[in-house]
């Protein structure tokens, strides 16, 4: 029904605007009574063969969604009602901002992707804890923190401590977003010694905290086999957690997209079917080059059960989905699950 009836209807209408009359739209529906079990039962796979033990936190199944989608923290325990079996919320940045200019979100219908350049839009530190403490509990929680747009580069850090100890009581695990090709001074947050310096201050802020939480780094799908082997040797000398496999891109290549509607569309990063192959051969290449050393999530480009099996037999521990869950809807997330049941 989603594919035949409610995207055809969602997608002729801007991109941005349809993501918050979902939002909406989902709020109001799981409040009627008996919604919330419906969604569940047709969605939610509930079985302890498909639970991951990672991080020391237990995941009632390895399928998730993305950074991004909830970036408020405001629609996560509705969301839960889908079948996932962790969410991550942000990027939240310590103060609200805007982002980019509209428009900044574009579909490619031909190519079953997405370009955005968001810029890190969020209501800041302050309303995504607001809206953590209505948490119920139903599934595991990341926190996905950046810096703000208008941040010096002397203070990049101090942002993602900002964050990091403020959001601590309420999330699961952390990611450190430093790859999104949509936010200034992109180079040094990918330069190895800003890195190490960032990494080792926010691990430094953990160990204050009786319970310490998981710390995952979000890498780029465009770096090249040094860049990766760099990131392989940072988290040895770090001991990070882990790694989240992959960013979006800002690579064009191979699009059925023409080149004149991608250049009415200009910069921003590319989600995915068309990043799918790129992903996965990071993640290939970090498990492989480790020998499997630390946890990787895969994301990028999922749109089936077997595009999310391909992530896993790579040498990802986990997935997320982002695009494939607007393009495939939240059937994508049972078919990934059963399908996993079935080669358990």
């Amino acid at each position: 029904m989603y594919k035949l009836i409610v995207r055809p209807i969602l997608f002729c209408f801007d991109p941005e605007k349809v993501h918050y009359f979902t939002f909406s739209l989902i709020r109001i529906i799981s409040k009627i009574p008996g919604f919330k079990g419906l969604f569940r039962s047709l969605y939610a796979v509930e079985d302890k063969r498909l639970e991951r033990q990672l991080f020391g936190i237990t995941f009632k199944n390895p399928v998730g969604l993305a950074a991004g989608f909830d970036k408020n923290a405001v629609l996560y325990n509705e969301l839960a009602n889908f079948g996932f079996g962790f969410i991550e919320i942000g990027t939240v940045t310590p103060k609200a901002q805007e982002g980019n200019p509209k428009q900044r979100l574009f579909r490619l219908k031909e190519d079953k992707g997405i370009i955005n350049r968001m810029g890190f839009n969020n209501e800041g530190l302050d309303a995504a804890i607001t809206q953590l403490k209505k948490n119920k509990g139903q599934l595991i929680i990341g926190g996905n923190i950046g810096k703000n747009t208008q941040t010096k580069p002397e203070d990049y850090t101090k942002d993602y401590l900002d964050c990091f100890n403020a959001l601590h009581p309420y999330v699961d695990y952390f990611v450190l977003n430093v790859s999104c090709p949509n936010v200034g001074s992109h180079a040094k947050l990918n330069d190895k010694d800003y890195l190490l310096e960032l990494i080792s201050t926010v691990q430094k802020a953990n160990t204050t905290f009786n319970k310490q939480k998981p710390i995952l780094l979000k890498i780029a799908p465009d770096l090249n086999d040094v860049q990766l082997d760099e990131i392989i040797e940072l988290i040895a000398e770090t001991n990070l957690d882990g790694v989240i496999a992959s960013n979006t891109s800002i690579d064009r290549t191979g699009l059925k997209t023409n080149n004149q509607r991608l250049e009415e569309i200009g910069n921003g990063g590319l989600s995915g079917q068309p990043i799918k192959a790129k992903s996965t051969k990071v993640i290939q290449y970090l498990a492989d080059k480790s020998s499997k050393a630390f946890p990787i999530i895969g994301v990028g480009g999922i749109h089936s059960a077997e595009d999310a099996l391909e992530k896993l037999e790579a040498g990802a521990d986990l997935v997320q989905v982002y695009t494939g869950f607007i393009y495939e809807g939240p059937q994508l997330i049972k078919d990934i699950n059963t399908s996993l049941l079935k080669n358990t």
